[in-house]
């Protein structure tokens, strides 16, 4: 299997390897996760929940037990979905992991950062997944800017940022371009826009503001639905 990524929309995206299928996010508009993903060749092996708003959370439970994924999160946040309905073998260190903590799933690293938000149960959170090559994915969650970033990125040389842009409740564009910038990424998808009428319905003004603040960084645009190979 080619290595890929897909937005699902929202903060909903599907990572791809050869030996490890990652869903981060898993809210498909209020709609059930489409077959595939629940009982298909396309399941994942891993569910991450950034933070307990029902935007992110999503399906999380029901994937777990169509499909027997593993669920990631904070702890706090784990406890509650277990009481939902996944079961404990399920879930990552049996009680969820916590800010800087790294955990391994099929030669998957992946490391939760903080994030500056609010969740109705543990704490909002990001994460850095790390592939068996090295190449570096941040999801940054539902977040304001914040400085500690830079920290982040020097400690993990990000090649793909998948940022929040939509503003109002999370940055909007000029924000998460200099979210960029402090990372240092080498390029950024923006996320967490379009989905409700009180969120930016386009792009443009994170693109502008990338090519100022971030030149180094690659705007990727991506719709929901779309996929984009990752390089081997």
């Amino acid at each position: 299997m080619p290595r890929s990524i897909t937005w699902h929309g929202h903060a909903n995206f599907q990572i791809r390897t050869p030996g490890c299928n990652i869903l981060i996010d898993p809210f498909f508009g209020g709609a059930p996760a489409p077959a595939e993903i629940l009982r298909g060749n396309d399941r994942p092996d891993l569910v991450l929940v950034t933070h307990m708003h029902a935007d992110h959370y999503g399906e999380a439970v029901a994937i777990c037990a169509a499909c027997g994924a593993m669920l990631g999160g904070v702890v706090g946040l784990v406890e509650v979905l277990q009481e939902q309905g996944v079961p404990a073998a399920q879930i990552l260190n049996g009680i969820g992991f916590n800010i800087g903590g790294t955990v391994k799933v099929k030669g998957v690293d992946i490391t939760m950062t903080e994030a500056f938000h609010s969740s109705e149960a543990g704490v909002p959170t990001g994460f850095i997944i790390r592939l068996d090559d090295g190449y570096a994915i941040y999801h940054a969650g539902d977040t304001g800017v914040f400085a500690n970033m830079a920290v982040w990125g020097d400690l993990f040389a990000l090649d793909l940022a998948l940022l929040p842009a939509g503003g109002l409740f999370t940055m909007d564009g000029r924000q998460a371009a200099r979210a960029a910038a402090i990372l240092k990424c080498k390029a950024a998808v923006p996320m967490h826009w379009g989905t409700f009428p009180v969120l930016a319905q386009n792009t443009d003004e994170f693109e502008s503001e990338l090519a100022v603040q971030a030149p180094d960084c690659r705007f990727v645009r991506m719709l929901p639905g779309q996929s984009l190979s990752l390089p081997a």
